[in-house]
């Protein structure tokens, strides 16, 4: 009899932790995350406030060069085409006023080279290309500060990393033969987080900068093809108002 027991009494005990309601755990509020993150960011040491302002700094120069490349980018895809239309008519004047019409590299270029008519296409062409290389280091300012983010930041934070490690060991020494772990946790911490806040700066500065670079090749190249058509119509059909 002892075991019908045994067996009911555990039956009924499932049956009562079944029935029982769940402990709700309690959700993780927003500020308690901040908090959190605010007092790991303190625990990483001074190289922290370096590593955030040239994150800041990264991003910065990220938005500002991408809104430059785009609107620089910006032309009608019949620009050329009118271009010829007019050169051809002789409506050199017309021409002109679709050049300024465009606040982009291209427009600029033609402009100057429409100026240039009548002069030896040497002049002419090399005019265009001054215009052309002023106009990739205007896009240009910038990228190489961005490029060394990338390669600084992770630097940054192997020197982070190794401020730590001297100071858990230095901790580590102080305490002779009580050596507890929390005497370690300290130089841990600023080891570990400047380790993690310099590779996450430098991977958005690297694929920035390259993403960037890319762009304005694209440009560059956009740039180059509209100046061999410009020279194709000056040499086969120049035209005067």
């Amino acid at each position: 009899m002892l075991f019908p027991l045994l067996q009911t009494d555990t039956a009924a005990a499932v049956l009562d932790s079944l029935t029982q309601p769940a402990e709700t755990v309690a959700p993780v509020q927003p500020t308690q995350m901040s908090e959190s993150l605010w007092s790991m960011f303190n625990m990483g040491g001074p190289l922290m406030w370096v590593l955030l302002a040239l994150s800041i700094l990264a991003i910065y120069l990220i938005g500002r060069k991408w809104w430059m490349i785009k609107n620089a980018s910006k032309i009608d895809p019949h620009f050329m085409q009118d271009i010829r239309d007019y050169m051809n008519d002789g409506k050199v004047k017309s021409a002109v006023t679709l050049c300024r019409k465009y606040d982009n590299p291209v427009a600029r270029m033609i402009e100057t080279g429409i100026h240039r008519m009548g002069r030896p296409m040497a002049d002419i062409q090399s005019a265009i290309e001054n215009i052309g290389n002023v106009e990739v280091a205007r896009l240009e300012k910038g990228l190489p500060l961005l490029a060394t983010i990338a390669g600084g930041a992770p630097m940054i934070g192997f020197l982070g990393t190794v401020m730590g490690m001297v100071q858990a060991f230095f901790n580590m020494s102080k305490a002779g033969n009580n050596i507890d772990i929390t005497l370690l946790s300290d130089g841990i911490y600023t080891a570990m987080l400047t380790t993690v806040g310099g590779l996450i700066v430098g991977i958005i500065a690297y694929f920035g900068y390259n993403w960037l670079t890319s762009k304005v090749s694209d440009l560059v190249y956009k740039m180059e093809s509209s100046t061999l058509e410009f020279i194709d119509i000056v040499l086969h059909e120049p035209g005067e108002e």
